[in-house]
C-alpha cells in the first residue's frame, strides 16, 4: 500500500493591493462592475482548476492501487491502472503550471 504525502494546507496570499467589494454599494461605473466580476470568474476558475488537480492526483492513488492489486483485477484493468498512475501526476503538475504562469 503506497503512502501518499501529507495534504499540504490550502493558504492563499492575498495582495496588499486586494480589493474588498462592498456588496451593498454600486459600481461607479459600468467599466468598474464588468472589471469586478471578470476578477471574480478568475479567482472561480482558479479553484476549479486547482479542484481538477485535486482529483487527478486522488485517481492516480486509486490507479496506483488498482495496478498494485493483484490477481484480484483483470490484466488489462492493471495495466492500464498503472499507465495513469503514471500519468495523472505530470497532467495535474502542468495544470498547475498553467494557472501558475496566468497569476
Amino acid at each position: 500500500m503506497s503512502k501518499s504525502p501529507p495534504a499540504k494546507p490550502d493558504l492563499r496570499l492575498v495582495s496588499a493591493e486586494a480589493e474588498i467589494y462592498d456588496l451593498m454599494r454600486t459600481p461607479a461605473t459600468t467599466a468598474d462592475r464588468v472589471k469586478r466580476l471578470q476578477m471574480e470568474a478568475r479567482a472561480l476558475a482558479v479553484e476549479q482548476v486547482e479542484a481538477l488537480e485535486k482529483l487527478l492526483m486522488q485517481a492516480s492513488a486509486m490507479a496506483q492501487e488498482i495496478a498494485d492489486g493483484g490477481d484480484a483485477y483483470p490484466v488489462g484493468a492493471r495495466e492500464l491502472a498503472g499507465r495513469l498512475a503514471a500519468d495523472l501526476p505530470i497532467k495535474a503538475q502542468t495544470l498547475k503550471a498553467v494557472v501558475g504562469r496566468s497569476l
